[in-house]
Formats: structure tokens, C-alpha cells, sequence
């Protein structure tokens, strides 16, 4: 996933808490963007993973390596 790609799921979700935030949507599609919200939420999180898995950054002391 390229960045403009994990910037433009990070705008997604900042979008997504504001329309929660407003209190304005009937409780099953407010349910249905919260679950949406966990779906984009993990992707960008496994995104994030690879990006460092593949930047092979040295392991901070006092810090274990992941994988």
C-alpha cells in the first residue's frame, strides 16, 4: 500500500469520528461505519507493520523485535 493510499485511510477514519462524534446517525449505520472504522483501522495498522518489517530499522534498547 503506498502512502497516499494509508494518508487517504487515516482521512477515512478522521471523517468517520467526526460523523460519529455529531450523534446525527441512526444506530444501525452508526454500527455499521464503527465496523467499517475497525476493518480500515486494521489495514492501516498492517500497513504500518510492513512499512517497518521492510525499513529494517535496528531494534531500539530495552525494546524486543517483532516476528
Amino acid at each position: 500500500m503506498p502512502q497516499d493510499s494509508l494518508e487517504r485511510l487515516i482521512e477515512r477514519l478522521e471523517h468517520a469520528a467526526v460523523t460519529l462524534r455529531a450523534n446525527e446517525l441512526p444506530t444501525d449505520r452508526a454500527a455499521a461505519l464503527v465496523e467499517e472504522c475497525a476493518r480500515m483501522a486494521a489495514e492501516a495498522g498492517g500497513e504500518l507493520d510492513r512499512q517497518v518489517r521492510a525499513a529494517d530499522v535496528p531494534v531500539a534498547p530495552g525494546q524486543m523485535a517483532l516476528g
